[in-house]
């Protein structure tokens, strides 16, 4: 039996995946992303907290097939990063965590590597491709074809968060231009229309009690009849679909997978985005099911795993 890891990097901390030949997972843990001097230490980290786990196992190098790494960023043909959040330009991640562990290293964007999870283990499973959408801080995706993940030319292939949806927008998105999908579907864009929700009517509501905020809690509401909170929710996956519907006319998915911390508003989320979907897409994609992502936060390492089976197998 031959075995890999799944090392998926976040800005705060760093989840590994211990998985077997097959791609199931065996073990999974949590180290901290320290960011402090520019991510310098990063790759030591990770190369550490492997290393310990191989000999505490007494796995030998030769038993382990590889290690696949997402970034939170962009990860070039060279091995390279760009990863605004860890402070990395042009990091070399692949060079530093093969040299340190001896082992093969294979690496992608993070929301391309969810992708993947979810495409050979989660919501897609069993479908030829898979148009996932993560949904949290920010908005990011990818797109499997075939098996394969979309990165384009500029490997910024799957940024579905940056699709304009709303031209008239005048407030800037993070990217430096207006009306991004992110600017709505965002947790924060959640919040934001539901304040103006909020503000369009005198009408009661349990959010007018809450001092702070968040997705969660408008989704609750919504969840529970709340009017201000479920218009709110409505107009959020008006937003999404149009996103979804650009995407899926382009690139025409057998599933739309959406994963993310607001995914856990559950079967609501999809039906109502569904609903705008179906008035949204292009008439061959209207049927596409939109389905709630099944491996939850562990949907990163389980593609990194499936990267390096893939790549070193």
């Amino acid at each position: 039996m031959r075995y890999c890891y799944g090392v998926d990097l976040g800005g705060t901390a760093v989840k590994i995946g211990f998985f077997d030949g097959q791609g199931r997972l065996l073990a999974r843990w949590e180290i901290p992303t320290r960011r402090e001097d520019g991510g310098r230490s990063i790759p030591a980290d990770i190369a550490g907290a492997v290393l310990a786990d191989m000999a505490r196992r007494g796995l030998e190098k030769g038993g382990c097939l590889g290690l696949g790494v997402g970034i939170p960023g962009q990860v070039w043909p060279d091995g390279t990063a760009d990863a605004e959040n860890l402070g990395w330009e042009r990091f070399p991640i692949v060079s530093g965590l093969a040299d340190r562990t001896g082992l093969r290293v294979a690496a992608d964007n993070d929301a391309n590597a969810a992708a993947m999870g979810e495409y050979r283990s989660g919501g897609g499973r069993g479908c030829r491709s898979v148009l996932f959408v993560t949904l949290g801080t920010g908005v990011g995706g990818g797109m499997i074809i075939d098996g394969r993940s979309l990165r384009g030319a500029h490997e910024a292939g799957g940024e579905l968060g940056h699709i304009q949806v709303e031209p008239g927008e005048t407030r800037l998105c993070a990217c430096g231009n207006r009306g991004c999908l992110e600017q709505y579907a965002s947790a924060s864009g959640c919040v934001r229309l539901a304040r103006e929700a909020l503000e369009a009517t005198e009408e009661p509501s349990v959010l007018r009690s809450m001092g702070e905020l968040d997705a969660r809690a408008v989704w609750d509401a919504a969840r529970a009849g709340d009017g201000p909170a479920l218009r709110a929710a409505d107009r959020y996956c008006m937003y999404l679909a149009r996103g979804l519907a650009a995407a899926a006319n382009t690139v025409d998915p057998e599933v739309i997978v959406i994963g993310g911390g607001v995914s856990g508003a559950g079967q609501l989320l999809a039906d109502m985005t569904a609903e705008h979907y179906r008035r949204l897409a292009f008439t061959p994609c209207k049927a596409t099911p939109i389905v709630i992502a099944r491996l939850g936060n562990d949907a990163g390492i389980y593609g990194c795993a499936a990267m390096a089976l893939g790549q070193f197998s």
